[in-house]
């Protein structure tokens, strides 16, 4: 008996492991695709330094000291104007729905105030409820203002503006980071649940072997379905449900909207991951292949969906990919919601992207459930 190190031995076993590891796909793409797609969205999509944040610009002035200043933020390169308002209305329905995260007030006596040589006062208008963004804006407001005023005192012929800044952060006036960070998690901890239990029940049954003997009774496929996800799409909304009110009891995060028009984003969100699940237990057959692509989904939508990193820094590429996401659209609504107290007025485009998403994801992976089996 051959008690020694064989390297013929030792060479068929390892030969036998890559042959089971090159005839399952799952595996070989968690191995060599992950770690190159993490390179790439930290390399090129993440970018922690805040650029570029929208903003909405409420001119009364319009004279071209007002539209000076107006430059002066954009040449900063920190804020993009990507909208003018006429009215103090326009400008707070534009930060309550999100579609900008700081609003610029110039008021009509602006341009007197600098001829005056007196301090030009200007409004700033900080969204709260993204606590880097609205550091960042603070900070760089209060030192273009400061900025202004040096150069004045330096030289008063120069034509130089005294500029006051007056920035209010909205929402979040404390930048507490649970306000910030919580209703984000109660979006990406669902999106987990959603999809890795929708992923695992079908696939469970094949494991079983009892797939098959479900299909020998009256059961229609298209009952089947519906009927293995219901438990788990009620499960999720009470999730959602027990993170909301530990944020609120314990966190103490404000609730300013409607729970129920919260919940209302939630359902679409979950019939969305639902389907993804369904679609990945078409496509594997053991339980470990379906958590590995399951947690494979998680990646892309906590760097890409704004729940960390600001959407706004984003090359415009990956900005584009973040909007195929349902994860980024939730949790804006979740932040716009909760923090901002937004409703149906302000939100309404979320709730068609979602609820759009959701029905097109369920729909076709039932599809190629039913596809498959027959």
């Amino acid at each position: 008996m051959d008690n020694g190190f064989s390297l013929q031995r030792t060479y068929a076993v390892a030969r036998k492991e890559f042959l089971h590891i090159i005839r399952d796909p799952a595996t070989l793409f968690f191995a060599l695709f992950i770690p190159v797609l993490e390179l790439f969205l930290l390399g090129y999509a993440i970018n922690t330094n805040v650029r570029f944040i929208s903003t909405v610009v409420l001119n009364q002035c319009q004279t071209e000291e007002s539209r000076r200043l107006i430059r002066m933020f954009e040449n900063s390169k920190d804020f993009r104007v990507v909208k003018h308002v006429a009215t103090e209305d326009e400008i707070n329905w534009m930060i309550r729905s999100g579609r900008a995260k700081v609003g610029i007030k110039i008021p009509e006596d602006f341009s007197r105030a600098v001829e005056a040589k007196r301090p030009a006062q200007v409004l700033v208008l900080v969204d709260g409820s993204e606590s880097s963004v609205a550091g960042e804006a603070l900070n760089v407001s209060n030192a273009l203002g400061l900025q202004e005023s040096l150069k004045q005192q330096l030289s008063e012929a120069a034509g130089g503006l005294a500029i006051d800044m007056r920035p209010r952060i909205l929402f979040n006036p404390d930048t507490r980071s649970a306000n910030f960070f919580i209703p984000g998690l109660m979006v990406v901890m669902c999106q987990m649940m959603a999809i890795m239990l929708s992923a695992n029940a079908i696939v469970r049954e094949k494991e079983k072997g009892t797939l098959e003997q479900l299909f020998m009774t009256p059961v229609k496929a298209g009952e089947l379905v519906f009927g293995k996800l219901i438990p788990y799409l009620v499960l999720t909304i009470i999730e959602f449900c027990s993170i909301l009110f530990f944020m609120w009891s314990i966190f103490q995060v404000p609730i300013h909207g409607y729970v129920v028009t919260l919940l209302l984003f939630t359902l679409p969100f979950t019939f969305a991951f639902l389907g993804m699940g369904l679609y990945i237990s078409t496509q594997v057959d053991t339980r470990e292949a379906a958590g590995q692509m399951a947690m494979g989904t998680m990646m892309p939508s906590i760097f890409l969906s704004g729940y960390v990193f600001p959407l706004d820094s984003m090359p415009w590429f990956f900005w584009y990919v973040a909007q195929i996401f349902p994860t980024t659209w939730l949790i804006d609504a979740a932040r716009g919601v909760i923090l901002r107290g937004a409703g149906w007025s302000e939100l309404w485009l979320h709730a068609v992207i979602l609820w759009t998403m959701g029905i097109v994801a369920f729909f076709l992976a039932a599809m190629k459930f039913r596809k498959r089996l027959s």
